[in-house]
């Protein structure tokens, strides 16, 4: 689809990172959809900055595989690759039951509680049909053990992919099949509560590699 051009400009300099992020999730959202040709004169409008940190942040896209750059000529959004999909969410999932099983016996009744209160975010936003908001909360759940793991190595590599398996997520999150992500939460949650590590990892690994790449 076209750039926006009904979404208010940014009140203050983005920093790199934040332009950045802006445009990734544009086009794990499907804002910017695959094959659809991205200038940096028109994203730098759009986001009310300069060509350069859109330009950095284009590159940075290249090598996550979410664009693709070809120097003179243009920059596209990536096709959703199943191939690359699928490895992604592989990487992601074995990232994510190594967290838990690092965090599970440490998540304070305040780690709980934020996880709850994500999943129960997540369950309605299943129910209003609010796929962005789904993700989010999402996001918030499964980020508590990742932080409580402190494992820098484990968020990098989680943060570079990740967003490849968010496009097939998507058709998930779109389709009843997303309302059996809540009770499976549910049981990570209570796993992790019980301090059963190895429990909860598996069924951190399940929620991620049952995500869809077709």
């Amino acid at each position: 689809m076209p750039i926006p051009t009904d979404v208010p400009g940014v009140q203050r300099p983005l920093l790199r990172d934040d332009v950045f992020q802006r445009l990734r999730g544009a086009i794990v959202d499907g804002t910017l959809e695959p094959g659809e040709q991205l200038k940096d004169g028109d994203l730098a409008a759009w986001l009310g900055v300069s060509r350069t940190p859109v330009r950095e942040a284009l590159l940075r896209l290249a090598e996550g595989g979410l664009v693709i750059a070809q120097p003179g000529r243009s920059t596209t959004v990536s096709e959703i690759d199943l191939r690359a999909a699928r490895d992604a969410r592989d990487v992601v999932a074995a990232m994510h039951r190594l967290a838990v099983g690092e965090a599970a016996r440490r998540l304070s009744a305040d780690d709980l509680a934020a996880m709850r209160a994500a999943n129960s975010r997540f369950a309605a936003a299943l129910d209003e049909g609010d796929v962005r908001a789904a993700l989010d909360a999402d996001d918030d759940l499964h980020a508590v053990p990742v932080a409580v793991s402190g494992n820098r190595a484990l968020a990098a590599v989680l943060d570079q992919f990740t967003p490849l398996v968010r496009r097939a997520e998507l058709l998930r999150f779109s389709s009843l099949g997303g309302a059996a992500s809540v009770a499976r939460h549910e049981e990570l949650i209570r796993l992790c509560e019980e301090g059963d590590a190895d429990g909860a990892a598996s069924v951190a690994f399940d929620l991620w590699h049952t995500l869809p790449t077709t």
